[in-house]
């Protein structure tokens, strides 16, 4: 199964901020939507960055309190890990585990169309995995 299943299940909302927002205002609306990563983007969809909870707290916890007044473009992380509509869960995975990160902007022609995370990709493989389970458990009965 695809990436573009779990989009299907959970929506396209993606919540982004652009480059000359602050890391305040990214710690906001994380808050605000309770969510764990915010993509940064240009006027276009197009991916600058990311930053996640785990940035803010490590930014607080090595430069203090003021650097929430700073602008995510020099805070972010720029060289993100995406991912297409088309590439499989398991890929997904793997990509995931390597990198010890838990999202990943979904890219179509250039322009950020969604955001999965870790929990997503879990929540479908146990659905999967229960799924192949009552199948097995059917042709069992019915042998």
């Amino acid at each position: 199964m695809s990436v573009t299943v779990i989009l299907s299940r959970k929506g396209n909302d993606i919540v982004t901020l652009s480059p000359d927002a602050t890391l305040g205002d990214a710690v906001a609306s994380l808050a605000r939507n309770r969510i764990g990563a915010i993509v940064v983007t240009d006027a276009n969809m197009g991916v600058e960055g990311i930053i996640s909870e785990r940035d803010v707290v490590r930014l607080i916890g090595e430069r203090g309190v003021d650097v929430l007044n700073e602008p995510l473009a020099g805070l972010m992380t720029k060289a993100v890990v995406t991912c297409a509509p088309d590439e499989t869960v398991p890929q997904i995975m793997e990509r995931m585990t390597r990198g010890r990160f838990r999202h990943v902007p979904v890219v179509a022609g250039g322009k950020l169309v969604g955001i999965i995370s870790i929990g997503d990709v879990v929540k479908y493989r146990v659905e999967e995995m229960e799924r192949e389970s009552a199948q097995l458990r059917d042709y069992i009965m019915s042998a």
